[in-house]
C-alpha cells in the first residue's frame, strides 16, 4: 500500500504480495487512519535510513564486497540495487525454508523476477531446488539464525568468501530471537568476518508505557518478542553489539534517521496524507532504531 500511493519506489515488490480481489474498503474511523498514516510515514524513514547506509558501504567498497540479509523474507533489494548498478560480488538471503521456497516458488514463476537474476549470472552452475537458489551474484538460503553454525556452512556452500568485506543486514529479526541466541549471532558474524558492517533495524525504549502497550499488543496476536529485553534504550543497543566482538557501534532512534532524511522529500512524504497528532507519530517514531557496528581490519 505504501508503495503503491507513493510513498517510495520498489516496481518488484508487487511480484511477492499477494494481490486482493478488489471490494469495498471497511468503514474506517479517524484513529485507525491516522495510526495507519504513522505506521507508513514509519516504514518510509525504516526504508530510507536503511538504504542510505547499505549504499554507503557499497560505494565505500566500490562494490568489491557481500552483503548478506538476514531474515530477509520478501525483501526486493537485490533486484533494486541492480537496477541502479550497485550490485555487491555477491548478495545473500537467509530466511526459514518454509519462506524460502515461496520466494523461489515466486522468482522461478515471475520473469521480471528471474530474469535479472539470469542476467547477473555468469558460468553454468545455476542452482535451485525448493529450499535453495544459488547464481554468481545472488544465492538464498533456507536456515535458521539462531544455529551459525549451520548458517556458515549453507552459506559457505553458496561461495560466500569470508575475506570480501561483508555487510549484515538485520531488519526486525534480532528481538524474535533469545538475547543468547542474538549474542551468538553476532558474536560468529564478528569473528568470521575481518572486515564486516552489521545493519539492525528494530525496537527501542521498551520499557516505558508505550513499549509496554506495543508488547502487550503483540502478544494478543500470539507474537512473543523474546529479546525484547535488549530493546531496553539505544545503549543496550550499542552494548550488545560491542559485547559481542565489533569494534565499534551506534543507535539512533527512528525519529532523528526522519529528521536527518532529505527534507524535500519528507515534505513530498508529508504531503500525501495529512498527519495530525505529531506527538503521537514521534513517539512511535522513539521505539525503533537503526544500529549499526562495524569491523575493520584494513581501515575501510
Amino acid at each position: 500500500f505504501a508503495v503503491s500511493v507513493g510513498y517510495w519506489k520498489d516496481p518488484y515488490l508487487q511480484y511477492f504480495v499477494r494481490q486482493a480481489k478488489e471490494r469495498k474498503a471497511p468503514e474506517i474511523n479517524r484513529g485507525k487512519l491516522e495510526w495507519l498514516l504513522y505506521v507508513l510515514t514509519g516504514y518510509y524513514a525504516r526504508v530510507h535510513g536503511v538504504s542510505y547506509l547499505i549504499k554507503a558501504f557499497l560505494k565505500k567498497t566500490e562494490c568489491n564486497c557481500q552483503i548478506v540479509n538476514l531474515g530477509a523474507g520478501m525483501d526486493t533489494l537485490f533486484w533494486r540495487l541492480k537496477d541502479e548498478n550497485l550490485l555487491p560480488r555477491k548478495y545473500f538471503e537467509v530466511d526459514f525454508p518454509m519462506i524460502v521456497a515461496r520466494k523461489i516458488h515466486n522468482i522461478k514463476s515471475k520473469p521480471p523476477l528471474s530474469k535479472p537474476i539470469m542476467e547477473s549470472h555468469s558460468g553454468d552452475s545455476l542452482l535451485i531446488d525448493s529450499h535453495s537458489l544459488d547464481s554468481s551474484r545472488y544465492s538464498i538460503v533456507g536456515a535458521d539464525l539462531r544455529f551459525s553454525s549451520d548458517l556458515e556452512e549453507k552459506l559457505k556452500k553458496h561461495n560466500l568468501d569470508v575475506h570480501l568485506p561483508t555487510l549484515l543486514v538485520a531488519e526486525c529479526v534480532l528481538v524474535y530471537m533469545t538475547p543468547q541466541q542474538s549474542a551468538s549471532l553476532l558474536k560468529w558474524a564478528a569473528s568470521t568476518f575481518p572486515v564486516a558492517m552489521f545493519i539492525n533495524y528494530e525496537q527501542v525504549n521498551m520499557t516505558d508505557r508505550f513499549g509496554q502497550i506495543m508488547i502487550e499488543n503483540l502478544q494478543r496476536r500470539q507474537c512473543n518478542l523474546a529479546g525484547v529485553e535488549v530493546c531496553r534504550s539505544l545503549d543496550s543497543q550499542r552494548e550488545r553489539l560491542l559485547l559481542n566482538g565489533w569494534e565499534t557501534a551506534r543507535a539512533i532512534d527512528m525519529m532523528k534517521v526522519y529528521s536527518f532524511l532529505p527534507q524535500a522529500d519528507v515534505k513530498r512524504i508529508e504531503a500525501l496524507e495529512f498527519l495530525d497528532e505529531k506527538e503521537l507519530f514521534e513517539q512511535l517514531m522513539q521505539h525503533y532504531c537503526i544500529c549499526w557496528a562495524s569491523k575493520d581490519s584494513s581501515n575501510l
